[in-house]
């Protein structure tokens, strides 16, 4: 490896230098607040590489890809990661000043996400999802109290350790067939893999996106989301949101496009079905609930149902679909995090603080959160001047470029059906409450991070084009 190739790396090799500077903080000195600076300045420090690394984008070893593309999404998770330690501050105050490893975990997180969006190579795709998610498995089960983290942390961790197992035996059917694990390799070699012996090559696949699809949580792999999401910790809730569905969104892209997978009319009937299933199910399943975070949680579901919209369309366009998906993850991933800010700020560590009835009367007393809500759950459902309205439009467009009408007609009635349960909640907020006296106990830094990622958007929502230009350039 040259040189180039090591200044290449400067976000992966920052974040792993700050967890090792954690680990000897720990060690010498316990004190959360150093913890959290060290945490923080090693994500901007992080996010400084990435930029300096625009410059150096090639092919590092067979393992991992440092391209604009990559590097875009690296940025976008080291800000949903800093938005996380905003939020976590004064998180676990029942821990007392035992905190130290919970920002060694986000760190190490964050570590795996950026590797897991830069991987071209099944190797690395696993090293990148596993140091992701076993961080994850303990930061669920955090907090020392309270038996529905301990649950989730346990139910997240039998569930994808099955997942893993079928990723890994996915990978090794695959190499048996191709002789490769990278995916460019396996893109070049699978058609004629395919001709000598197509069911290893569809067994391999198949068990391969089963695996992603449990990280994803599209059904039929979607079962365990709600118990996670509300047993969770609610900053660890939308990074699980945001920043693991993305990173692993962005593999599986990755895996598709350059595996050419899209020759397989096979895998694209399945995806299809998985697809319609994940837009209607979760969206009615989402009709019955009453706790918010299991809401988001059946509402994250739909939302990559219709992203899978866009990974079957690329298989039958001539023109890009890359910037489609990432307009639409972009627009979901500030649109969770602005929904998760505020849930994070009125719940804070009370458990039995989720349901709706915690939020009647939001807007009399604490406006700024009630109004980034509406506006993160107008986005959600998908209304012009909002960052959603434009992400479902581009897939509409990709969608009818490509004649998924199928597909779409499923997008249509799953929007229209989510449009009902978004408005509960606003509703829920717009209710006169029986006091009036305003609450003032949250941090202001919650309203201030609120407004910033409500105004983003409303940006993207109302004036897009600067963006699209940005992505398109990609």
């Amino acid at each position: 490896m040259n040189k180039g190739q090591i200044l290449a790396l400067m976000p992966i090799i920052i974040l792993s230098l700050t967890a090792v500077v954690l680990m000897l903080q720990a060690s010498i000195k316990r004190n959360p607040s150093i913890a959290w600076i060290i945490t923080g300045t090693g994500m901007l420090a992080a996010l400084w590489g990435a930029g300096y690394a625009r410059a150096l984008v090639q092919q590092v070893t067979p393992l991992i890809i440092v391209d604009d593309w990559g590097l875009m999404f690296t940025v976008l998770i080291l800000i949903s990661g800093m938005v996380t330690l905003l939020l976590s501050k004064n998180s676990f105050s029942r821990e007392g000043e035992r905190k130290e490893e919970y920002y060694l975990l986000l760190t190490l997180s964050v570590l795996g996400a950026v590797v897991l969006v830069q991987s071209s190579h099944m190797a690395s795709l696993l090293l990148g999802m596993e140091l992701m998610g076993v961080a994850l498995y303990a930061m669920i089960a955090f907090p020392e109290k309270g038996l529905l983290s301990l649950e989730a942390a346990i139910k997240y961790l039998v569930l994808s350790a099955c997942a893993s197992a079928m990723l890994l035996f996915g990978f090794a059917l695959l190499y048996a067939a191709t002789g490769d694990l990278s995916y460019a390799g396996i893109g070049a070699k699978a058609a004629l893999a395919y001709e000598q012996n197509p069911a290893l090559v569809m067994a391999g696949v198949a068990l391969v996106i089963a695996g992603l699809g449990f990280k994803l949580s599209v059904v039929p792999f979607h079962m365990w989301t709600p118990d996670v999401y509300e047993g969770a910790p609610s900053p660890i809730t939308g990074f699980l949101a945001t920043v693991s569905k993305g990173a692993v969104f962005i593999a599986v892209t990755r895996i598709f496009v350059d595996g050419n997978l899209g020759q397989f009319n096979n895998l694209l009937t399945a995806l299809s079905i998985v697809a319609i299933a994940s837009m209607l199910i979760g969206n009615l399943l989402a009709l019955r609930q009453d706790n918010i975070k299991r809401l988001l949680a059946y509402s994250s579901i739909a939302h990559f149902g219709y992203l899978l919209i866009v990974l079957i369309a690329a298989s039958k366009l001539e023109i890009e679909t890359l910037d489609a998906i990432t307009f639409y993850l972009v627009a979901y991933i500030v649109t969770t995090l602005a929904a998760f800010t505020v849930v994070t700020t009125i719940s804070g560590e009370d458990e039995n603080k989720y349901g709706l009835a915690a939020f009647e009367g939001l807007f009399w007393r604490k406006p700024v959160q009630a109004s980034a809500l509406t506006v993160a759950m107008l986005s959600l459902a998908g209304i012009p001047l909002t960052a959603g309205f434009v992400g479902k439009f581009y897939i509409l467009t990709v969608g009818i470029q490509a004649s998924l009408w199928t597909l779409l007609i499923a997008l249509v009635i799953g929007s229209a059906i989510a449009i009902y349960y978004y408005l509960r909640v606003i509703f829920a907020m717009s209710k006169t409450p029986k006091d009036r006296e305003t609450d003032s106990g949250h941090l202001v830094i919650h309203d201030v991070l609120a407004l910033v990622l409500v105004g983003l958007v409303l940006v993207l929502g109302s004036w897009p084009q600067p963006f699209i230009e940005l992505i398109g350039s990609l």
